[in-house]
């Protein structure tokens, strides 16, 4: 079989979805944080840990935390609500709003494997984290 093999598995998996929302909400007040490998200014939670490992997203956790000291906009909003919106043609756009609602940056994402729901993450005191976390 070998890489063809391999492959039709992992479709067959990705189909799947990674995760439910009734998962996700079981996580609140977590304690362990961990630190983004590499801005090490930023965490995340134990709930956001298990949705890059679930989604393969650790992209995500990526584009968030590399963006905070490069956009002036986005560093300025003490709280700030990140949404990732997946389209039926897999492309996606990742918005980032301030606690107001207000978009303060955006970026089109020409092909993602993540779950079509998408998903919304916080981000607050350095740390991006589950709503329900909050």
């Amino acid at each position: 079989m070998g890489a063809q093999g391999h492959s039709s598995r992992r479709d067959k998996a990705s189909m799947k979805a990674p995760f439910t929302p009734h998962e996700l909400a079981q996580f609140t007040g977590t304690e362990k944080r961990y630190r983004h490998r590499i801005n090490s200014e930023v965490l995340f939670t134990e709930g956001v840990k298990y949705v890059a490992d679930r989604a393969g997203a650790y992209w995500l956790l990526d584009e968030i935390a590399l963006i905070q000291p490069c956009q002036k906009r986005v560093a300025a909003e003490i709280f700030q609500v990140w949404k990732l919106q997946v389209n039926a043609s897999r492309s996606a756009q990742l918005v980032c709003e301030g606690g107001d609602g207000n978009v303060v940056y955006t970026r089109a994402i020409r092909l993602t494997d993540f779950p079509a729901e998408g998903i919304t993450l916080w981000f607050a005191d350095r740390t991006i984290l589950l709503p329900s976390e909050y």
